[in-house]
């Protein structure tokens, strides 16, 4: 059986995890003496308001290597493959983890580790297609082969509503420019190959809104893609913007989500964007 592995860095529509049986393994989130594990016993609001209450972001970091042998062996049965998907390695060392479980437990269980080169959303669309895929009868290798298509086809662009995450993180180096500036800008970020890029930034959220939907539609034209809006702790800012991506883009999908919380802690409350890959090559 294909036992089907993600970590919180990444996004989906909650009734996805049960209709797709995608496994998650949480992020841990440190704060003052306390560990805490993404989703299990720390929502995201939850972690918002830590931050409000203190004026500090709880640090992340990956699972190690043992929670990652936990997490399989608790989840599958000897014999099970695992494809063990995850947040891009240039940002994180959630993959790394993942491969050195699975050399540890190689006796047990097929491990596949997979870097998603993305975040977000997309990990969640390539968990469905892995899903959707196995369910129809294909192989393994078709299952990779489309997951690498979407990681070299996949592009995520943010705006970002407040630099004040981004100060207190100081983990974006791609926001470095938007923080030595004085001025109330509106920064945009591109997560795409595996690393968030400063992309423009601009005065007004509105012009922002309007730079990422040009950017999107000159990106992707009028192919049909799956597409998803993704947003931090403002879902009617993340409402608006699907009106608006129902009108400009050609989705075959298209969806609503909250921005991961490893993402939401270097960007901020009232972050928006969008995710986009072709249907077809």
């Amino acid at each position: 059986m294909l036992r089907v592995v993600t970590d919180s860095a990444g996004d989906m529509p909650p009734e996805w995890v049960n209709s797709y049986d995608i496994q998650i393994i949480p992020i841990n989130i440190h704060f003052k003496e306390h560990t805490y594990l993404q989703g299990v016993d720390l929502s995201n609001e939850q972690f918002y308001q830590l931050v409000d209450q203190s004026g500090v972001i709880p640090k992340t970091s990956q699972p190690t290597p043992q929670q990652f042998e936990n997490f399989y062996r608790r989840i599958a049965q000897p014999g099970d493959a695992i494809l063990s998907l995850h947040v891009t390695g240039k940002l994180s060392g959630t993959f790394a983890s993942a491969e050195m479980a699975a050399q540890n437990v190689k006796n047990e269980f097929q491990v596949i580790p997979f870097d998603s080169g993305a975040g977000s959303i997309a990990m969640g669309y390539m968990c469905k297609e892995a899903r959707i895929m196995e369910r129809s009868g294909s192989s393994l290798k078709d299952i990779i082969e489309r997951l690498e298509f979407i990681r070299k086809n996949v592009s995520i662009i943010l705006t970002l509503d407040t630099l004040e995450y981004a100060k207190m993180s100081g983990r974006v180096k791609a926001l470095q420019t938007a923080l030595a500036s004085l001025l109330n800008v509106k920064p945009i970020v591109h997560l795409r190959d595996g690393i968030l890029d400063m992309a423009g930034k601009v005065r007004t959220r509105q012009r922002a809104l309007d730079h990422i939907l040009k950017a999107v539609r000159e990106h992707i034209g009028d192919r049909l893609v799956n597409a998803a809006v993704v947003h931090a702790r403002d879902p009617q800012a993340g409402q608006a913007l699907m009106r608006r991506v129902r009108s400009f883009l050609n989705c075959k999908e298209l969806v609503l989500t909250e921005l991961s919380i490893s993402l939401a802690a270097n960007l901020g409350p009232g972050t928006v964007g969008i995710m986009t890959y072709p249907v077809e090559g």
